[in-house]
């Protein structure tokens, strides 16, 4: 069972776009995607809202959330939304297996 969490960040003159390019360029995506139960680690940009840039963060358990939470990734991460004056909002969702009524609408 996977826990997702949509974190949206939201700034001014395209700082949650900065940050998610700095947070790229860095290697603290790559560094994050390489920890023990990470499954995805990806920013979307909004169409609708410029200013906002999504990050789905997938993980296989809460221990490798804790686990991810308890790093000094965490303070880099902090320190880049802190620079970039970002908000958040956050989604958390369990995942389950997709039911067999809905598999005839995904395309593969």
């Amino acid at each position: 069972m996977a826990i997702t969490v949509n974190l949206r960040y939201t700034g001014q003159n395209g700082s949650a776009l900065k940050f998610a390019k700095e947070m790229t360029e860095s290697g603290t995506v790559a560094a994050i995607r390489a920890e023990a139960g990470n499954l995805r680690y990806e920013y979307y940009q909004s169409f609708e809202d410029p200013e906002t840039v999504l990050l789905i963060d997938s993980w296989e358990n809460q221990e490798a959330i804790d686990v991810h939470h308890a790093s000094p990734m965490m303070t880099t991460i902090a320190t880049l939304r802190d620079k970039y004056d970002l908000h958040m909002t956050v989604e958390r969702y369990v995942s389950e297996e997709t039911p067999e009524t809905e598999n005839k609408w995904i395309r593969q």
